[in-house]
């Protein structure tokens, strides 16, 4: 499945709304938008996954680097949108006690 990728940019917020799989072959595009974004200082950015419906290791690991790219450089990333499924794999690898997540209703 293809995977889209829409950013909004405001002043203090970048929003990317990501829609499709993310996968070990899409996570790379996911990866090398983030890292253009992620190239400024004290990024505030906004990880839509409501279009989202299934996320691997590799899409994981893409989310976790990004993670610690914005706290390095005294950012903040905040997941939103996260459906039941995604929001059960979150708590099993631990990652919910250590990102922003909020649900997708």
């Amino acid at each position: 499945m293809n995977l889209q990728i829409d950013i909004k940019k405001s002043e203090s917020i970048n929003t990317v709304v990501v829609k499709g799989e993310i996968d070990a072959y899409t996570a790379p595009q996911l990866k090398g938008q983030l890292d253009d974004i992620l190239l400024e200082e004290e990024i505030q950015l906004i990880i839509d996954l409501h279009g989202v419906s299934y996320i691997d290791s590799t899409g994981l690991g893409v989310l976790v680097s990004a993670l610690k790219i914005t706290r390095q450089t005294g950012g903040s990333l905040k997941l939103t949108g996260v459906n039941d499924r995604i929001n059960r794999l979150l708590k099993i690898t631990g990652l919910h006690e250590i990102m922003d997540i909020s649900g997708g209703e």
